[in-house]
C-alpha cells in the first residue's frame, strides 16, 4: 500500500515543476516531509482589535474602511493605504506592490487586516500586511481557530504553504503516518498517535487550550518533540555503530615511553588525570574505535591526557593526527609536544592551510611513509592528499568547532584504509550533563573534575566603561610590580576586519598612556608567523602588555600573567567569558580579571556578569549559560546544523531527555525504524557515508 512518503508534492493541487524546486530547498519532496514541515508558532486571528486599542508591537487583525489610498514618493516609493474603525484609524504601507493592488484598495472599500504594528509619519502603521478586501464574516468565537506560521524559504509565501499543508492533511485518513514508536510508550505518557499529533498541529481545532499551544506545551506538540528528540539520539548513534563497524588497531600499552615522559614533567598527574588516563588506555587496547570525549575545566590539564594517549599510540607502533580549531590554539599544542616528544626521539609534523609548495610536499611525505610520528594542525590534516602510513589514534580540541559528522571522514584516515583510528575529543567548554546526553550521544565521556594543586582562584570584579581611568592604572601597576596582563577587545559586529581595528585603536591608546611598558597585539587578520612571533615575545616576557581579540580564548598559557581586562563581557557568552578568565591564574601570583561594561546593562548581561563573579567552576557556568542563552550557543553549533531542531526547544523540552536516552540504545535494534525517524526528522542533513 503506497503511503504519504510515496506521494509527491507534485500530487496537489497547483504544485508544477518550479514551485516542487522550491519546496525542495526546504527539503519538502513529499507529502510526508510536508506534513513535517511544522509551524513554528502561531498567531491569534480569532478576533478584530479595535485600532484604538492598538500599542507599538501588537500583532493582530483590524477591520475598517479605506479613507484614502496615496502613492507617496519619499526615499523609496509606497502605497499608503489609510484605514479607519470607529475607534482610530491605522495606515497600510506596501513598498512593493502592483497596479491591481492599487485599483482594489480604493476608497470605501472594506478591508480585514492582519500585522505588526510600527511607527511611521502618519501614526501606527503596518508594513506589507497580510489583507482581504470585502472580507466573509468572521467565524463565531467557537469556531476560529488559531494559525499556523511556518518556516519559509525564498520564493514561497505564508499563505501558499498553509493552503498546501491543509490540502495534504486530507490525505491523512487515506494514508496515515507510519507509526514507529512503541504502543506501551505512547501510553504511559498519554501521548496521541502520530497521524493525530500531525493533524492537530496543522490545523488545531476550535477548542484547543491556546496557551498551551502558544507555549509548545499541548500533548500533540510534545508527542513530536519526542520522537524529534529520539530521531537526533537516533542519527548519533548511527555515527558511532557505523563508525565502530570498523575495527581499530588495538596499541597496547608499553610503558617504557610513558614512564620517560612522565618523569621529566615537573609536577604529578592529579586523581582525576590518572582516572581519565586509565579510562583512554583500556579504550585504546581494544580492536574497536575509542570515541571518547574528555571534558575538563580550564587549566585541569587535558594537554596531558592527550600527550599520554598519543604515546600510548606511539609506543604500539601508530601514528597520531592532533586537529585544533585555530592556527594559534594548533600552534600552542606543537610547542607544547615538541618539548614533550622530542626529548624522547619522536618525529613531529605541522600542517596547516598556510603551509605550501615544498614545505607541505615535504610533511606529506613524511605521514604518507610513517616517519612523522605525529601530525599536528588545523583541519588542513584531514584534506583528500594527506595521507598517513599507519593512522592510530585522532585527537581533536574543542570539537564543538567542528561538524558533528565530520567524524565519519576520520574513518577512510585510518591504517590500511579499512581500519577506522581511534578518536579522542577534547572540549575546555564544560558541557551541561543533559546537553551532553544529547550532542554527544555517540560519544564515551571523561571529566577531569579537578584542577592540579598550586593553582590560585581568580577574583573577577565587575565595573562600568566610565571607570577606564582606574583599570589602566590598575594594569600599569601589575606590569611596573613585574607581572604581566592581557587586554581583551570584543565587539558586538560579525567582522573581523572591525574587530581587529578596535584592537588596533586600543593598543595605540594604551601605548600612549603607558609609555614605560612594552604592549604587543594579535588579532584573527594577522598571519600565523606573526600571531607566533608576538605570542612568543609575550611569553618570554619580553612585552608586558597583550591587547587581543577573543584569539586568545583557549589554549595560551603564560604563567606570569595575573591580569585580564575584557571590555564589553556582556556582549560573550559564559563560556567563552570564564575560557578568557583561565587565560591567568596559572601562576603562584593572585590573580585578577577584570570586566569592563557598557552602561546600562540588560537583565540578561546582568545575570551573566553575576555569574561569572560568582562561580569559578565551569560545570557551573555552563548549566547557567544554557539557562540564558540556550543550547545552539552554548555548544557554537549554529553554524554545523547541530540542535537545530523543528519542534523541540531544549530548554522547554529537556525533561525529554533522560527518556529519549533510555529509549534510545533498544531501538537501535530495530534498523527501519531507526532509518525512518532519522529521515523523517533530519532528511538530508545526515549523511553517513558507505557502512
Amino acid at each position: 500500500m503506497a503511503s504519504l512518503e510515496d506521494l509527491p508534492v507534485t500530487t496537489l493541487k497547483g504544485v508544477g515543476a518550479a514551485l516542487a524546486a522550491t519546496l525542495a530547498k526546504l527539503e519538502i519532496r513529499t507529502l510526508q516531509d510536508l506534513l513535517f514541515h511544522l509551524p513554528h508558532r502561531y498567531e491569534d486571528r480569532t478576533r478584530i482589535l479595535p485600532m484604538g486599542s492598538l500599542r507599538l508591537g501588537d500583532t493582530g487583525v483590524v477591520e475598517g474602511t479605506v479613507m484614502r489610498s496615496d502613492m507617496v514618493m519619499g526615499r523609496r516609493r509606497s502605497l499608503q493605504v489609510t484605514l479607519r474603525d470607529d475607534t482610530g484609524f491605522l495606515v497600510m504601507r506596501f513598498f512593493h506592490f502592483s497596479a491591481a493592488q492599487k485599483n482594489q484598495l480604493t476608497e470605501g472599500a472594506t478591508v480585514r487586516c492582519y500585522g505588526e504594528v510600527r511607527p511611521g509619519k502618519a501614526g501606527f502603521e503596518f508594513y506589507h500586511p497580510e489583507y482581504q478586501v470585502n472580507p466573509p464574516p468572521m467565524p463565531p468565537p467557537g469556531e476560529a481557530t488559531l494559525t499556523p506560521v511556518y518556516p519559509l524559504t525564498e520564493g514561497v509565501q505564508q499563505p501558499r504553504v498553509r493552503s498546501l499543508c491543509r490540502q495534504a492533511l486530507g490525505y491523512l485518513q487515506r494514508y496515515p503516518i507510519r507509526d514507529w514508536l512503541p504502543g506501551s510508550l505512547l501510553a504511559d505518557y498519554q501521548l496521541p498517535d502520530i497521524s493525530s499529533a500531525v493533524a492537530l498541529v496543522h490545523a488545531p481545532p476550535a477548542d484547543a487550550p491556546v496557551n498551551l499551544l502558544m507555549e509548545g506545551c499541548h500533548p500533540a506538540q510534545q508527542r513530536l518533540v519526542m520522537e524529534e528528540l529520539l530521531a537526533h539520539q537516533l542519527s548519533l548513534l548511527l555515527v558511532r555503530q557505523q563508525i565502530q563497524q570498523r575495527q581499530a588497531l588495538a596499541l597496547l600499552p608499553r610503558g617504557e615511553l610513558t614512564e620517560r615522559f612522565l618523569d621529566q614533567l615537573p609536577f604529578r598527574l592529579t586523581p582525576a588525570q590518572s582516572r581519565v588516563v586509565e579510562d583512554i588506555r583500556q579504550d585504546l587496547s581494544q580492536p574497536l574505535p575509542m570515541l571518547r570525549l574528555v571534558q575538563g575545566d580550564v587549566g585541569s590539564g587535558k594537554t596531558v591526557v592527550a600527550a599520554m594517549a598519543a604515546l600510548q599510540a606511539v609506543s604500539s607502533g601508530a601514528q597520531v593526527a592532533l586537529m585544533a580549531p585555530t592556527e594559534i590554539l594548533a600552534e600552542q599544542h606543537f610547542q607544547n609536544f615538541r618539548q614533550w616528544m622530542e626529548p624522547l626521539g619522536l618525529e613531529l609534523e605541522w600542517l596547516s592551510g598556510k603551509v605550501k609548495g615544498k614545505a607541505r610536499t615535504r610533511t606529506l611525505e613524511r605521514l604518507a611513509s610513517g616517519e612523522a610520528n605525529l601530525a599536528i594542525g588545523t583541519h588542513a590534516l584531514f584534506q583528500e592528499d594527506v595521507h598517513f602510513e599507519r593512522l592510530g589514534l585522532v585527537i581533536v580540541d574543542e570539537q564543538h568547532r567542528f561538524g558533528v559528522h565530520q567524524r565519519l571522514a576520520l574513518r577512510d584516515k585510518g591504517a590500511e584504509g579499512r581500519l577506522a583510528p581511534h578518536q579522542l575529543i577534547m572540549t575546555a567548554t564544560p558541557i551541561p550533563r543533559t546537553l551532553a546526553m544529547s550532542a554527544y550521544a555517540d560519544l564515551d565521556t571523561s571529566v577531569i573534575d579537578e584542577l592540579p594543586p598550586g593553582r590560585k582562584p581568580i577574583e573577577t570584579i565587575v565595573i562600568p566603561e566610565a571607570r577606564r581611568d582606574e583599570v589602566v592604572d590598575r594594569v600599569r601597576e601589575a606590569c611596573q610590580g613585574g607581572r604581566q596582563a592581557y587586554w581583551v577587545c570584543t565587539l558586538i559586529e560579525e567582522s573581523e576586519a572591525l574587530q581587529c581595528q578596535a584592537a588596533e585603536v586600543t593598543a595605540e591608546n594604551l601605548r600612549e598612556r603607558l609609555p614605560g611598558l612594552k604592549v604587543g597585539l594579535v588579532h584573527g587578520r594577522l598571519k600565523a608567523t606573526e600571531k607566533a612571533e608576538v605570542m612568543d615575545r609575550f611569553k618570554s616576557g619580553e612585552l608586558d602588555l597583550l591587547v587581543a581579540t577573543t584569539v586568545i580564548e583557549v589554549g595560551v598559557d603564560v604563567p606570569n600573567a595575573s591580569l585580564i581586562i575584557i571590555e564589553n563581557p556582556e556582549r560573550l557568552g559564559l563560556a567563552q567569558l570564564h575560557q578568557l578568565r583561565g587565560r591567568v591564574g596559572r601562576g603562584e601570583e593572585a590573580s585578577f580579571c577584570v570586566l569592563m561594561y557598557q552602561a546600562p546593562l540588560s537583565q540578561n548581561g546582568r545575570a551573566r556578569l553575576q555569574a561569572l563573579r560568582e562561580s569559578q567552576d565551569g560545570f557551573v557556568i555552563a548549566e547557567k549559560d544554557l539557562e540564558i542563552r540556550g543550547p545552539g550557543e552554548v555548544l557554537g553549533t549554529r553554524q554545523t546544523g547541530m540542535m537545530q531542531f523543528r519542534l523541540a526547544d531544549f530548554e522547554r523540552d529537556r525533561g525529554w531527555i533522560e527518556t529519549v536516552r533510555e529509549i534510545a540504545p533498544s531501538m537501535m535494534a530495530t534498523p527501519p525504524a531507526v532509518h525512518a525517524l532519522v529521515r523523517r526528522w533530519l532528511g538530508e542533513r545526515v549523511r553517513y557515508g558507505d557502512v
